[in-house]
């Protein structure tokens, strides 16, 4: 399994978080599609939050990114800065 973490804080972070609140049923049918998913999880943090995606492999990490920039740009009117984001393989899942 591979795991993402993409921190956003910043400019635009707490408008993201509104909307992926806001539309959660269309956010859901867009990562859940990704190939090999798993889960998805976000949530508020301070300033921003922080989504954690766990995919079977990285290219299904990698597809998720590339979606969850995607929805971004289309439906977001302000600009968000660009997430920091660790990745790697699983050692450990209970």
């Amino acid at each position: 399994m591979h795991t993402t973490i993409r921190r956003y804080s910043g400019s635009g972070a707490e408008e993201l978080f509104d909307a992926l609140e806001r539309r959660e049923p269309e956010v859901r049918d867009i990562m859940v599609t990704v190939p090999g998913f798993i889960s998805y999880t976000a949530f508020r943090v301070g300033d921003g939050g922080t989504t954690v995606t766990v995919c079977e492999d990285k290219a299904g990490t990698d597809e998720s990114t590339r979606r969850a920039a995607a929805w971004v740009a289309e439906n977001l009117d302000v600009s968000v800065e660009a997430p920091s984001i660790s990745e790697g393989d699983a050692i450990l899942r209970f």
